[in-house]
């Protein structure tokens, strides 16, 4: 078995599948003064999920990393059987970076008197647009998940990256609502050189598909440098039309919101922090992405 860098042995990592295990761990290292940090993610780790574990790596004493693909957050069954899964490759990737403990635990070890459907959360205007109002239950599903990751491994920091933007801003609600001492660490995009959103998803893409979608940011970055030129509703009517032209992609949506409360922006007056939040199909690959417009 690996041991923890800085707990054990030096440059080494500790693999957990057990909630307390984990749990009496960090216990121990926070008893001895360690800060820790933590990256929650469902696995299939790319570029985007290191930055995140780099950041937290560069923060705090002690970095913690989990894999767990939730089911209850996805609300189509296909999207949740396709999802990825890479544990030994993942492992790979944050032994190299230096993390220090990995918890990947099962459906049952996590949820071990079943899905717990009863817990509801009400976040409010936050959840009711954008995603929240495409895949119903999503968020309720990440709040779930989130706050039992956070109990078992007690972190001083949380590591969020910004392409879930609105996941992001239910993360702050969440540790708001629940009274949780933790410190939430937006993190920014992270690209592919062709300017395309970091997505485990994005491995489900053929290589001329993966090439062809970086219209989406380059549409983004579009509107971004040229945004009084037209009306946030003009220039979701282009972004759509611009998509459609490229088989076989189709446009979902594209919104403008307030940075802050998440809310449509009709007019670029309607608030002083504008961002454009845009989800794109490719076959049956959902694509999200968003950037800052103002």
């Amino acid at each position: 078995m690996l041991m923890a860098r800085g707990f054990f042995n030096e440059w080494s990592m500790e693999v957990f599948d057990k909630v307390i295990q984990t749990q009496n761990a960090i216990l121990n290292l926070r008893k001895k003064g360690k800060k820790i940090g933590f990256v929650p993610t469902m696995g299939a780790l790319h570029e985007g999920h290191l930055q995140l574990v780099k950041q937290s790596l560069a923060g705090n004493d002690i970095t913690v990393v989990s894999i767990f693909v939730n089911p209850i957050q996805f609300n189509n069954p296909q999207d949740l059987e396709k999802y990825p899964r890479t544990l030994e490759d993942d492992l790979e990737k944050l032994q190299q970076t230096g993390c220090d403990i990995v918890f990947t635990p099962t459906e049952k070890e996590m949820y071990p008197e079943g899905k717990p459907t009863e817990i509801i959360y009400d976040f409010g205007q936050l959840e009711r647009v954008m995603e929240g109002k495409h895949r119903p239950g999503h968020f309720n599903g990440v709040a779930i998940v989130v706050k039992r990751l956070f109990e078992i491994t007690l972190p001083h920091n949380a590591y969020f990256g910004e392409k879930d933007f609105q996941q992001l801003k239910i993360i702050q609600a969440l540790v708001a609502q629940e009274q949780m001492d933790i410190n939430i660490v937006p993190c920014p995009i992270v690209r592919e050189p062709s300017g395309l959103a970091m997505s485990s998803r994005n491995e489900r893409l053929s290589a001329d598909e993966r090439q062809k979608a970086a219209i989406i940011s380059k549409l983004l970055q579009e509107i971004k440098d040229n945004y009084k030129k037209y009306s946030p509703k003009e220039w979701g009517q282009r972004f759509i039309q611009k998509i459609n032209a490229v088989s076989p992609f189709k446009a979902e949506y594209l919104t403008f919101a307030d940075a802050n409360t998440l809310q449509p922006v009709n007019d670029w007056n309607d608030a002083e922090q504008v961002r454009a939040f845009a989800s794109v199909y490719c076959n049956d690959v959902r694509l999200i992405d968003n950037m800052e417009i103002k």
